[in-house]
């Protein structure tokens, strides 16, 4: 189930990250979702929710969390 848009994202990244981390988050998802496609290439867990963890991790790589926002890093 890749993103096709940003408008497509779960609501509770929708709601919480800029825009840039909305893209970042989605181009990250969609590679692990196409990497992570097989069983035996993913620790645990569904496809869908290691590609959820895979792209959490890329916004967690240039932005982070202030307060109730997200703010790039310095």
């Amino acid at each position: 189930m890749p993103y096709h848009r940003n408008t497509e994202l779960p609501e509770s990244v929708k709601a919480h990250l800029p825009l840039h981390a909305q893209d970042i988050y989605r181009s990250a998802f969609n590679n692990a979702w196409q990497e992570y496609d097989r069983p035996e290439t993913r620790r645990a867990g569904s496809r869908e929710a290691t590609a959820h963890k895979v792209a959490w991790a890329a916004v967690k790589r240039r932005y982070e969390k202030v307060g109730e926002g997200w703010q790039p890093k310095h």
